[in-house]
């Protein structure tokens, strides 16, 4: 009898275990960067091989980063809601073009609109991986020294904008971290 408890107690932890993992939200995931400097890194920009984009250049004010890609069906959703916060003129936008092909992206930007300032080519994704990059998009929320203040796993709408966002820029331009 006491052989059948020992694999009965582990089957009944691993459902337990299982069934809280389930209720788990992964857009949830807090990031082990927020709060610290944006990683270093030197890419080369998608529109402009010849030109880098780094973390230097970030620097200064506050901006939003985003990982993007063209294979990603999230991006695109998300893509009207950058064209908008971009055309506000509040706070820059960069992208990270994550494990993508050039032309592809070019394209795709040409087609549907170019948020970016400017957005750096992560062709082999080792910037990304730096920066805690694993599902697109995602997009970070940068201060003027450089420290990631907020990340957001998963396509922007207008709510998580207004609600996650907003508060947070607010705050940042009245000198507040």
């Amino acid at each position: 009898m006491i052989r059948y408890l020992l694999p009965l107690g582990v089957f009944i932890a691993l459902v337990a275990l299982l069934g809280v993992g389930l209720r788990l939200n992964p857009r949830e995931v807090p990031s082990p960067l927020v709060g610290k400097p944006l990683p270093e890194f030197r890419l080369a920009q998608l529109r402009n091989p010849t030109k880098t984009l780094s973390r230097a250049d970030l620097g200064g004010r506050p901006v939003l980063l985003n990982a993007w890609a063209t294979w990603c069906v999230e991006c695109r959703r998300e893509h009207g809601l950058l064209l908008a916060i971009a055309r506000q003129g509040n706070i820059p936008v960069y992208g990270l073009n994550y494990k993508d092909n050039r032309p592809d992206a070019l394209e795709w930007l040409r087609r549907l609109g170019d948020p970016y300032v400017a957005s750096g080519f992560d062709g082999d994704g080792r910037v990304g991986i730096d920066m805690g990059v694993y599902g697109l998009p995602e997009t970070f929320l940068i201060d003027a020294r450089g420290i990631i203040v907020h990340k957001h796993i998963g396509a922007l709408s207008s709510e998580i904008w207004e609600r996650d966002f907003v508060p947070i820029l607010e705050r940042l331009s009245r000198g507040e971290s």
